[in-house]
């Protein structure tokens, strides 16, 4: 069961807390975002919003978020990282990105869109909008629709 805040042990989170009005604001924003997507805004849902939503458009692995979290001073599992991203893909927050096996990456920028993935160093980011086109779709099995068509181009530095 996830605990539910007072807003006094919100506000004394030393890790969240900025006396800049700026802060407060985004603060502010970020409650109000997770309430729009019907989540409640504990203190570890707005502390992962704060990292992820506060460093523009990115895409992040659970394990790059939990290093993150941890770097900024936040303690959490592992284990609450994937919940709450998995929670912030389910309410349409994030953009969940499946790339190979149990590999998955979580993406602010959820309109649709197409990725290049380095299979060298993990990374991956946008292609240009509009670089990818398709002649035709196969037809989906019956009483199935498609509502969606991932592209994920692996990339590595050229050879010799």
């Amino acid at each position: 069961m996830t605990h539910q805040p007072s807003s006094t042990s919100f506000d004394r989170s030393t890790k969240l807390r900025d006396q800049s009005s700026e802060s407060a604001t985004k603060i502010s924003d970020l409650k109000t975002r997770l309430r729009a997507a019907g989540l409640r805004p504990t203190v570890q849902r707005l502390s992962l919003s704060r990292l992820l939503f506060g460093n523009g458009d990115r895409h992040v692995s659970a394990e790059a978020l939990h290093a993150e979290a941890r770097e900024a001073g936040l303690t959490m599992s592992l284990s609450t990282v994937y919940n709450t991203l998995n929670q912030f893909a389910e309410a349409g927050l994030l953009r969940e990105i499946a790339v190979q096996g149990p590999r998955t990456y979580f993406h602010t920028r959820i309109s649709p869109h197409h990725h290049f993935m380095d299979e060298g160093s993990g990374r991956m980011f946008d292609a240009a909008d509009g670089s990818v086109e398709f002649a035709r779709l196969p037809a989906p099995p019956e009483g199935m629709e498609i509502v969606g068509c991932d592209v994920i181009i692996r990339i590595r530095p050229k050879r010799g």
